[in-house]
């Protein structure tokens, strides 16, 4: 069968840098970092003080008072976030053939913090179960593929992809190949994430994951860095709208990037910790490049997973050094987790949204509050650090590498 041309044509984003993509972009290329400390709840038994928190999200100006009791955070970050990529991409939706649309979405968690909040005000009462009657719709991962839908009336494929921190990457290449091999014209992919709660962040530090650098929380989050300590949780969603081509063109879309391949594997080796020679992670990259028809040479930059844990940041760099080899100093390679910190199954397709406005404005994003390159990781790296560079780019890899061992490859191209 003919492989049918991918395109972005919509992008939306909120995140802990900005309440809309290009606020987020924009704070993106000027190196902010989004980390602060804990306002959601006390934070004084924890050993995590800090997260990257939303800031100044106020869910009354996109639902109203019933929607926000109706909505877990984790929805209505989608349903902002959807939003903003579906204005962008300026789709009549009474235009479209609604059975050839639809709407997968990644999420790790889903509505965590409600069923917590639920549990424990059922252990603390007199034992009359008392629960919400929107619990079951507000904690389940696949009520925002049928949110989403249902707002825009699409009645084509959707559901839910769950697969760890790689699980909004793994809906948008799942999103690619329908369109790809005809089996829908249009999507609206991403994720989202509100893993902000004594849950989220009690369990994350019992793994040992989390930095706990409270003293000095705007550097907390270092990928790459020698002084690393772990990752600094993030929350938010990240939405594309992509289609093909010829749907695209016909409708006289503008178009912002091309996806041009796709990869996946799996560690198998441990739940937690990655492969540390990572071969599993080489083999999606290698997959990807191979998928697009293209050759090391041809990719500019890469958006690394890299999230500042010790184990990760290591297993990651190996794997792009044994793959490009003596290409590596040619490609840029940063994490701009640095700023935004780990969105977990959203971030995926928020740093999507980065890679395709790198595209855009031939700009490559930093790695902030690197001071210096652990020599673990070696020499021989293009790491753009602390400070964005003006750079031509042609091709970008975005990797997402999740627990369990997900990993999830996309490249985007910049659209000819």
């Amino acid at each position: 069968m003919t492989q049918r041309r991918v395109v972005v044509t919509g992008y939306g984003a909120l995140t802990p840098l900005g309440n809309t993509a290009d606020e987020t972009w924009e704070n993106v290329t000027k190196g902010v970092s989004g980390t602060n400390e804990i306002t959601r709840f006390d934070t004084t038994k924890f050993k995590t003080h800090i997260a990257c928190e939303l800031k100044d999200y106020n869910p009354l100006n996109y639902f109203d008072k019933k929607e926000v009791r109706k909505y877990n955070l984790f929805q209505q970050y989608a349903l902002v976030a959807s939003d903003e990529a579906v204005k962008k991409s300026k789709i009549v939706i009474d235009k479209l053939d609604r059975s050839r649309c639809g709407v997968i979405w990644g999420s790790a968690i889903g509505g965590l913090e409600t069923l917590m909040v639920e549990i424990s005000d059922f252990n603390t009462g007199d034992g009359t179960p008392r629960f919400s009657p929107n619990l079951f719709t507000k904690i389940m991962f696949d009520s925002v593929p049928g949110m989403i839908a249902q707002k825009y009336k699409f009645e084509g494929p959707s559901y839910v992809t769950v697969s760890g921190c790689a699980s909004s990457s793994n809906a948008i290449i799942n999103a690619y190949r329908k369109i790809a091999y005809n089996v829908a014209d249009l999507f609206i992919v991403g994720g989202s994430e509100a893993p902000i709660s004594p849950i989220g962040i009690g369990a994350f530090s019992a793994m040992k994951s989390l930095s706990t650098r409270n003293d000095d929380y705007a550097t907390a989050s270092r990928p790459f860095d020698t002084d690393r300590d772990g990752f600094v949780i993030g929350e938010g969603a990240g939405a594309l709208v992509i289609e093909s081509l010829d749907h695209a063109v016909a409708r006289n879309a503008t178009i912002y990037a091309e996806i041009v391949g796709t990869g996946y594997s799996n560690d198998n080796v441990n739940t937690t910790n990655p492969d540390p020679k990572g071969e599993s992670a080489y083999n999606a990259m290698k997959s990807a490049i191979a998928s697009a028809g293209m050759d090391i040479s041809d990719i500019n930059h890469i958006n690394a997973h890299a999230s500042g844990t010790k184990d990760g940041d290591l297993s990651e760099t190996r794997a792009i050094r044994n793959l490009f080899g003596d290409a590596l100093p040619k490609i840029y390679v940063t994490s701009t987790k640095s700023m935004t910190g780990h969105l977990l199954g959203a971030s995926g397709a928020v740093e999507s949204v980065i890679s395709i406005l790198s595209l855009c404005d031939a700009i490559v994003p930093p790695t902030i509050n690197n001071t210096s390159v652990d020599p673990e990781i070696g020499e021989g790296f293009y790491f753009i650090l602390n400070k964005a560079k003006k750079r031509k780019i042609n091709c970008v890899m975005n990797n997402s590498f999740g627990l369990g061992g997900h990993n999830a490859v996309i490249i985007f191209k910049k659209f000819k």
